[in-house]
């Protein structure tokens, strides 16, 4: 379980959003609405470890993350709105080093299945930079199948996608939650989950 009690988050003199509490259970997704400018990428940021709260402690399992470190982050996977692809790299060298990078052990079997399955046939080992946008998304949301974290953050993971594309990354999340994973995500598209009650945290 995640356990955020009393959160804060500064930029600058500006105070984001401060006595921020949620707890994320097994099987459990939460989108995290607000404006631009109120918090979104911070927190989820936070979440990560990427950046430290004013105040406030995350919990992971019913120790902090600041102890647990690598035993937390091990069960973590974050992708941003940026795709985090190297352009000279072809998507499955791109999928293969990121895997590797976060203690994933992948054969290239099992990497191109993965790709195929984004849509990403007849693709695979071309350079990123000659895909299309949406093409790259799913270079960097073919992590997603390849993971064993349980806890995903997702930060507008259906930037750039096609209907197909987004139709699928519902997919994935529904099995994910079936496995009794956890999602954590911001979107400004409509998402949605069949069989699942998407709860949500409204950041002001």
């Amino acid at each position: 379980m995640l356990e955020v009690s009393n959160l804060a988050c500064s930029r600058g003199d500006h105070r984001l959003f401060s006595g921020l509490n949620f707890a994320l259970h097994p099987g459990q997704i939460m989108q995290v609405q607000g404006a631009n400018g109120s918090g979104k990428t911070s927190l989820l940021r936070m979440l990560c470890g990427f950046m430290m709260p004013d105040e406030g402690t995350i919990n992971w399992c019913g120790g902090n993350t600041r102890d647990l470190e690598e035993d937390y982050y091990a069960e973590v996977l974050y992708l941003g709105h940026l795709n985090a692809i190297k352009d000279e790299l072809s998507a499955l060298e791109n999928l293969l080093i990121s895997a590797g990078l976060s203690g994933v052990e992948l054969d290239e079997k099992e990497a191109l299945v993965a790709l195929r399955r984004m849509g990403l046939r007849g693709r695979e080992r071309l350079p990123t930079k000659v895909l299309s946008q949406g093409q790259r998304r799913r270079v960097a949301l073919a992590r997603l199948l390849v993971s064993d974290a349980r806890l995903w953050i997702l930060d507008e993971p259906l930037t750039a996608l096609d209907v197909g594309a987004v139709a699928l990354i519902q997919e994935l999340m529904a099995e994910h939650l079936a496995r009794q994973g956890m999602v954590i995500f911001t979107t400004h598209q409509p998402l949605q989950v069949d069989g699942v009650e998407m709860r949500s945290l409204s950041l002001s």
